[in-house]
């Protein structure tokens, strides 16, 4: 059996706490097994989760229904009554612990209103309420521990009510709190009221010192050249929070094991224990055990978030620490005094904020509820007018009925829908959605193989939480570079780096006043040049991204940018022109360490770059051009609780789910990323593996994206699913039975004639995916959406979704031909078979046998795809520099391949396509028939450093991938234009329309 550490935790005296609740996690019997399998031995409730549960699932649904027919109508009254309802459920789970263990665990806390953190006789009066409302005696109010909570605190301890203590940060409130609760307990027994069942615990907010410190840390370092006081600085960072915990579990010794406490103890009083709460670990150059390692010891509780269980039941060490170092634990606090950081002012400035963004989630848990209120009150509208409706809906949710995150996602697969379910079914059977989130590697592949890349590339589940904590960083920077009078921003990075802020930046734009983004994923020395020329470098912040800090293309890049600054600014300023995002301890962030970079972000190493979109990749250049990352993160964090998937089922007002369009309800069907998983895989099983997607104006940059997250995740092993991204759509006739169109439509600038092609290829049989989305902020949502899906239907296909083996093969090519080349000063030549006035023909030997007869390109072209099959995709590399002009011939000629072939088609612009459909294109089934196009660069531009320019990296490039493609005995010919790139595409594209394919 599995070492249980938490287990082990709890008898070493620290009871585990589950900091989450909602009503799918008590009825579907997951909150029992975390008591079983976990030792958790009490449970928090939060707004922020509350809201994302009533947002994104239907579990409070019918609830809120009845609540309404009951004549309750308040949003503050239907909040009230289901958290009510949630806390008893929860509370008579642990009523048994609470027994148990004599009244000292076993306890479920509901929060007073965050509003009334500053009114004490409000606070008092709603925390008495609320308790008598709840009628469960294992139960704690939530008092903040601001100075007009005190007194609250107090009043409660002396009517008998448990208080759970929140918010504290500071040594000297602390030792308030445990005044006020021994002032309490003390009067009662003034009173001869009894004193021993009366519970509380004082919840300190352990990451968010650290958060703050180390910012103001950073800043201290980034002010200075002296690189003795840097060091000082450095070995402070990740320290405050620990000290100030640890010195408070000393400060509650002292109190409840000395004289103060001395007379209560004789009568049986309990302690008020600490509560080390915010230990999931934010920054990710810290382990993610981290905080809850370093404070286990007696008579002390740890509330933990999902995640962080699953981190230490697999990894964390269980030991006594609280007592360690308890004098160099002072020696912290007072030398962050010498370096001018005040803890007084930190954790003044933490309690203000916190109470502020407890009020801000109580204020959109209002929202949420009535925006849910509204949206059933016109759904039972409807369905009242009309009972006839379709399950298996065929047009958009109308923005008019604003539909619910359930509602916004609808199918019409026809008879392909039993398979659907069937999957879905065993989706259910086997727990697929609590797997996922419990990191369980067996999900994609067998115990006693390498699980090792998924395992450590589960970090997107939970990085929006994460990110939440960053974003007072991340306002910082977007005040930053706008003060700085940055007007433009240059993005190096590639794949997962670069294709979530191009997305945000196109959708998006630039906020008033913010710079606007560039994104630089290109080898090509022409693009290069032009980006460099269209903005006034002096007025320019470079970030450098890279997840393994060692991309070639990026530090190339920043080689050549780095040299002009140098030369423009010096180079003592600038570094103050560069960011860095990187994983923590890459060779990226050593040389912006070295370089005086402007700041350094580093990302959770626990994320794939494609999985990276909610992470610092994506965030930080959506904060600098001024993206509402706030909004943006809260829509997220709907999704990824809506991907819980709890069942749910009749209990205090709760009804199991209707299910979904078309198909009986299971927790899969509800659950929105698993349900778009299991379309997809399922589908790709059956020989629908090409995802053709449909995207409205405003987001239609979208595709980018979900292009390099399916084809990277799932096009291995022989296997995958092709996207289709950008493919505009023709009549149903020019389409196979091997596609799967998934439609996302937002009623801000939707075009209509999209839809009514949509609908034509419904109305032909082809399986749609309608997905609903409000305004573009909903991509947050989609994001989460579509790595989940994507995670789920590797499942499907029995791949590993989080690698790139094939990858690096291209790569490896590159660099050989690069060595090659920095010793002969040439690059291979491959011989055309084939030369016509702008194009020359190359083929590896079986394509060359297959058109030695052909005596014109347009010959050539129709021997060649005559070799298409049913079920193929042609895909067009081009390795030429993108123009309007270019686009629009390359578009041109890819068109008339769908209709010549009948075969989907993708288009992309090398190098970039290596870093996202690249793996699908060597890995993948090998139904692909490849195109490299390649120009000759009329421009070039040197690489600092380095004995190869742009241009040869871009040549060495695209033989390299071409090499790649014919050692896995791929189809693929090489067409090569010369300088005259637009002529060579006339050429081509006069051939294919005079072409025949039989």
């Amino acid at each position: 059996m599995a070492e249980n550490r938490l287990e082990q935790v709890y008898h070493l005296g620290q009871s585990i706490w589950y900091d989450n609740i909602r009503r799918g996690l008590i009825t579907s019997g997951d909150l029992q097994k975390l008591i079983d399998d976990d030792a958790v031995v009490g449970v928090t409730s939060n707004p922020t989760i509350f809201e994302k549960a009533i947002d994104g699932s239907t579990d409070y649904d019918e609830a809120i229904k009845q609540l309404i027919s009951q004549g309750t109508t308040g949003t503050q009254q239907i909040v009230e009554a289901l958290m009510i309802q949630d806390i008893q459920m929860a509370a008579d789970v642990f009523r048994p612990i609470y027994d148990r263990t004599q009244h000292a665990d076993g306890y479920v806390s509901i929060e007073v209103s965050p509003t009334l953190a500053n009114d004490t006789q409000k606070t008092i009066a709603e925390a008495r309420r609320l308790f008598k409302a709840v009628g469960r005696p294992n139960v704690m109010v939530k008092i903040p521990a601001t100075e007009e909570g005190l007194p609250a605190i107090e009043q409660m301890i002396y009517e008998g009510v448990n208080i759970n203590v929140t918010l504290i940060f500071a040594l000297d409130r602390y030792e308030a709190v445990a005044e006020a609760f021994i002032r309490g307990l003390e009067h009662r027994r003034r009173e001869d009221q009894p004193v021993e069942d009366i519970a509380s615990v004082a919840s300190f907010f352990v990451s968010r010192v650290d958060t703050l410190v180390d910012k103001l840390l950073d800043q201290k370092i980034a002010a200075t050249d002296d690189e003795t006081k840097k060091g000082v600085l450095q070995s402070l960072q990740g320290k405050a929070a620990i000290a100030n915990a640890r010195l408070a579990y000393q400060t509650y010794r002292d109190i409840f094991h000395g004289d103060r406490f001395a007379a209560l103890r004789i009568e049986n009083a309990q302690h008020q224990r600490c509560l080390w709460a915010s230990t999931s670990t934010k920054n990710p150059a810290y382990p993610d055990t981290y905080y809850v390692e370093a404070l286990i010891g007696p008579e002390t509780v740890d509330t933990l978030p999902p995640q962080t269980i699953v981190a230490f039941q697999d990894h964390g060490v269980a030991k006594d620490t609280l007592s360690d170092d308890i004098p160099g634990m002072r020696e912290i606090l007072d030398r962050l005094g010498d370096v001018g950081i005040s803890m007084a002012e930190v954790t003044h400035q933490l309690e203000v904020d916190g109470v502020q963004a407890f009020a801000d989630s109580y204020t959109k848990l209002l929202e949420a509820t009535q925006g849910k209120v509204e949206r059933l009150a016109q759904k039972t509208a409807a369905a009242a007018a009309s009972d006839t409706a379709s399950s298996a809906v065929s047009s958009a949710p109308s923005a008019a009925a604003a539909p619910s995150l359930a509602d916004r996602m609808s199918t019409q697969l026809g008879p392909l829908q039993q398979a659907v379910d069937q999957t879905l079914r065993r989706a259910d059977e086997e727990h697929w959605a609590r797997r996922i989130w419990e990191k369980d590697p067996t999900l994609w592949k067998p115990a006693g193989t390498d699980q090792s890349e998924i395992t450590d590339r589960l970090g997107w589940l939970t990085v929006a939480e994460q990110m939440c904590d960053m974003l007072p960083r991340l306002r910082d920077l977007r005040n930053d570079v706008k003060q700085a009078g940055f007007t433009h921003a240059i993005l190096m990075g590639m794949g997962g780096s670069s294709l979530a802020p191009e997305v945000l930046m196109r959708t998006f734009g630039a906020a008033p006043g913010q710079p606007q983004l560039i994104v630089l994923d290109t080898t090509d020395p022409t693009m290069i040049l032009d980006d460099e020329h269209a903005v006034d470098l002096r007025k320019t912040i470079f970030i450098v991204a890279s997840k393994s800090g060692g991309t070639l293309e990026t530090l190339s890049h920043y080689r050549y940018f780095s040299a002009k600054m140098e030369e423009l600014v010096g180079a003592a300023e600038a570094g103050k022109h560069f960011i860095a995002i990187t994983d923590p301890g890459t060779k990226l962030e050593q040389l912006a360490n070295d370089h005086g970079f402007r700041a350094i972000f580093r990302n959770p190493p626990d994320i794939g770059g494609r999985y990276s979109a909610l992470s610092f990749f994506g965030l930080v250049p959506a904060a600098i051009i001024g993206v509402d990352v706030e909004k943006l993160l809260d829509r997220a964090q709907t999704m990824q609780h809506a991907c819980h998937g709890h069942v749910t089922t009749s209990d205090a007002g709760a009804q199991a789910p209707s299910g979904g369009t078309g198909s009986s309800g299971t927790a899969a069907r509800e659950n929105p990323g698993l349900d778009l998983g299991a379309i997809m895989g399922t589908l790709a099983n059956m020989g629908r593996d090409k995802v053709t997607l449909v995207l409205s104006p405003p987001i239609d940059t979208f595709g980018y994206w979900i292009e390099q997250l399916i084809a990277e995740s799932t096009g291995k092993e022989g296997k995958g699913i092709l996207p289709v991204e950008s493919e505009a759509l023709g009549t149903p006739v020019v389409y196979g039975d091997d596609r799967l169109f998934v439609y996302l439509r937002t009623d801000q600038g939707f075009d209509n004639v999209q839809d009514t092609q949509v609908e034509a290829l419904e109305r032909a049989g082809q399986p749609v995916v309608r997905i609903a989305l409000r305004d573009p902020y909903d991509l947050g949502m989609e994001f989460f959406r579509w790595e989940f899906a994507v995670a789920v239907a590797g499942i499907l296909l029995g791949i590993n979704a989080f690698n790139q083996p094939n990858v690096q093969e291209a790569k490896d090519n590159t660099n050989q031909i690069l060595a090659e080349y920095a010793t002969t000063h040439e690059l291979p030549q491959p011989q055309p078979i084939l030369r016509t006035e702008h194009v020359a023909i190359v083929a590896d030997e079986q394509q060359a046998q297959r058109l030695v007869d052909a005596v014109s390109l347009q010959a050539a072209l129709e021997a060649y795809f005559a070799e298409v099959r049913p079920g193929d995709y042609v895909a067009i590399m081009a390795f030429i520099t993108k123009t309007n002009e270019v686009d629009d011939q390359l578009e041109a000629i890819r068109y008339r391949l769908r209709d010549l072939t009948k075969a989907a088609t993708t288009l992309g612009y090398g190098p970039r396509f290596q870093h996202s459909t690249g793996q699908l294109h060597k890995g993948g089934a090998n139904t692909g028939v490849f195109v490299q196009i390649v120009g000759e660069d009329v421009v070039d531009a040197a690489i600092p450093g380095e004995p190869y320019t742009f241009g040869v990296l871009r040549q060495a490039q695209a033989l390299g991938d071409l090499r790649s493609l014919e050692a896995h005995g791929r189809r693929a010919i090489r067409l090569a234009l010369g300088t005259d790139v637009r002529a060579g595409l006339a050429e081509i594209q006069r051939a294919l329309d005079a072409a025949k394919v039989a």
